[in-house]
């Protein structure tokens, strides 16, 4: 009866080992931190693409669509764009900005929307125009000729 008490608790005690292995608090792998994205890691227009959009912007012939107020973009689809109900076909265009005198060119995509409802300017174009990227500027809008 000795031996039976004694390879009892032998059991028992490897079964508390067992237990306490699988309520025991596990240590969960520290989050892995990622640092928040900036305009700059967004923004993969280069400064050469920047610089022609200016010089086009300055010397193409354009035909006035309107001005539009345009909030920003997704930051996700690169590139120099607007997107407004200001066309009805994808085409090139300038946006102006009054307050820093800034304009280039982009591509003007249509957007389902009822004209005076607004646009949305790309951030590479927010950037190229000098305009706050938690401002709603007011832009001119121009059809560049072909």
């Amino acid at each position: 009866m000795r031996y039976l008490i004694m390879i009892l608790g032998v059991v028992g005690m490897a079964g508390c080992a067992q237990v306490e292995r699988v309520f025991a608090p596990r240590a969960e792998p520290a989050p892995e931190v990622v640092a928040p994205m900036t305009p700059d890691d967004l923004d993969v227009t280069t400064p050469a693409e920047r610089k022609a959009a200016r010089v086009e912007a300055a010397t193409a012939r354009a035909g006035a669509l309107g001005p539009t107020v345009a909030s920003l973009g997704s930051p996700a689809e690169p590139g120099l764009w607007l997107k407004t109900p200001l066309v009805d076909a994808p085409a090139r265009g300038r946006v102006d900005y009054a307050v820093t005198g800034q304009s280039v060119a982009v591509d003007l995509i249509p957007l389902d929307a009822v004209p005076g409802s607004g646009s949305r300017l790309s951030l590479a174009g927010f950037r190229a125009v000098g305009a706050p990227l938690t401002a709603l500027p007011e832009l001119q809008v121009y059809r560049l000729a072909d």
